[in-house]
Parts: C-alpha cells; sequence; structure tokens
C-alpha cells in the first residue's frame, strides 16, 4: 500500500469507520514512541527469531506465532498493515508471517514511516494498546522452508530441484563478517542481497526487479534465506510482486545452520 492512499483512508476516518484495519509498527519501541502513524499499534518483530525449524521447533513456532498474533488482535481484521521505516524486513517478515497462516488480506506500507514523515501526514505519539483475539490460522507450509528441505536441496546431483538465495550481505556470504557459528553460507545458494529490491527507500518497479532476479525461472522453487528470515522475508516479497507463485523462506536461516554442525557451510 502507498503512504498516499493510507494518509487518504485515515484522513476521511469517522469514528469506527477504519475498525477492522489494524496498522503494525515494526521498529523498535524508542522509535515508535517519538512519533508513529495515527492508530498504529507497536511491535518490534525483529525481537521474534527461531532457529529450530525441526519438526518439534515448528510446531512451538506455530504456537507462538498464534499466541502472538492473538496479542495484536489480527483475528476479524479486514486488512492488516506492517510498516518499518522502509520498504524494509521487518514489515516483509509481518506479511510473510500472515502469509503463511493463510492471511492474505495483508500488505506492507511501500517506503515506510520515513517516507510518510517526508510526505508531512499526520504524526501522533500516543501508545495504542493492544486488543486481543484468538488468533488460528491455517498453516501454509508452501512459504516455509526448515534445514531438512534445505539439505535436500543441496544434496540433489541438479540443481533444477530448486534455487538458494541468500540475501545477507556481500561480506557475510563470503565469510568476511561472521555471524552464528560459522562463517560462509549454505552450498549452492545464489548471493542477491536484498537491499537491491529496494530504491530510495521503495521497492523497485517490476522491470528493475525483473533485472535484479533475471537469472531465476518463474517455474522452478526459489527458496530465501538470510541470518534470522527477516531480509530473506524483503526477498520473498520482492519474487511475489514479479509473480513467483513458489517461493518459501528458510525460517531458521544462517543462525540455524551454522550453529548445526552436521550442514556443512560453503565459503
Amino acid at each position: 500500500m502507498s503512504v498516499q492512499n493510507l494518509n487518504s483512508l485515515l484522513s476521511h476516518n469517522v469514528k469506527g469507520q477504519t475498525e477492522n484495519l489494524l496498522i503494525v509498527d515494526t521498529r523498535p519501541f524508542s522509535d515508535y514512541l517519538k512519533g508513529h502513524i495515527p492508530s498504529a499499534i507497536n511491535l518490534d518483530l525483529m525481537q521474534f527469531h527461531w532457529l529450530d525449524t525441526s519438526i518439534t521447533g515448528i510446531k512451538q513456532f506455530n504456537r507462538q506465532s498464534r499466541f502472538l498474533l492473538s496479542n495484536l488482535g489480527i483475528q476479524n481484521k479486514e486488512k492488516v498493515i506492517f510498516y518499518d521505516d522502509t520498504s524494509g524486513p521487518t514489515a516483509a517478515r509481518g506479511l510473510w508471517l500472515l502469509l503463511y497462516f493463510s492471511y492474505k488480506e495483508v500488505a506492507i506500507l511501500d517506503g515506510g514511516f520515513s517516507k510518510w514523515k517526508e510526505k508531512g501526514f499526520k504524526i501522533e505519539k500516543v501508545t495504542n494498546q493492544f486488543q486481543y483475539s484468538r488468533f488460528q490460522g491455517k498453516v501454509n507450509s508452501d512459504v516455509l522452508a526448515t534445514s531438512k528441505e534445505i539439505n535436500l536441496v543441496i544434496g540433489s546431483k541438479k540443481n533444477s530441484k530448486a534455487y538458494i538465495i541468500d540475501s545477507r550481505s556481500e561480506k557475510e556470504f563470503d565469510g568476511t563478517v561472521v555471524r552464528g557459528g560459522r562463517r560462509g553460507h549454505i552450498p549452492k545458494a545464489h548471493h542477491i542481497d536484498w537491499s537491491m529490491n529496494l530504491a530510495n527507500g521503495y521497492f523497485k518497479n517490476y522491470n528493475e526487479l525483473a533485472r535484479v532476479y533475471s537469472d531465476f525461472p518463474k517455474d522452478k522453487q526459489i527458496i530465501a534465506y538470510c541470518q534470522g528470515g527477516y531480509r530473506a522475508a524483503n526477498t520473498f516479497l520482492a519474487l511475489k510482486l514479479l509473480g513467483y507463485k513458489k517461493v518459501k523462506v528458510y525460517l531458521g536461516s544462517w543462525g540455524e545452520w551454522s550453529s548445526l554442525q552436521n550442514l556443512p557451510p560453503e565459503r
């Protein structure tokens, strides 16, 4: 959603008119307190990392995610909009999380809060409360990859089973910068820094994005990963904007992969 469209919606609000719209500020709470979009609640999604994609780990992820989304009051909302400072990883992670639970009426604010301020739109500083509503959500396993699935991909003799995209920085990819248990990247991974998805804080237009991902066929499975599944969620969204149907986020990402000694790294 564009900042202009959201501002128009809020500007014409009569009490109760936007009660079915939920706006979630995914920035740190300290930034939220300095000013945010009117009616937005705050949830710093960067605090919710998950580095266990075993069967038990995914069951616990589902349970805790449903609890988290229940506290946000997402159930019975017609539209949920996530935003951060730009069209960045935490807003994309919120969108991906709802798609994982088959909730499709979700968007991010393209350009984020920085563009909202730049346009001179109204800002408030009051803290808006959560309104609990029990969230169930049906799991959509088509958008989440596990370490087991990645291991099957890299173990195949041909690279036609799926493509793996590393959304981290070049220095993380080549092992110059070490985050996690080991340095390097997942074998067979292609490197495309998530920041290549944006221009001036917005998602690039279709043609520009298409050039970034021109090496990846649209009929193949694409799995994106980063350090904890946030930058990868941004890549996930970019690919969806391009019309890719089979896209997953490796939830555990390098944080999990690098910590498990039976999973091979590559430099």
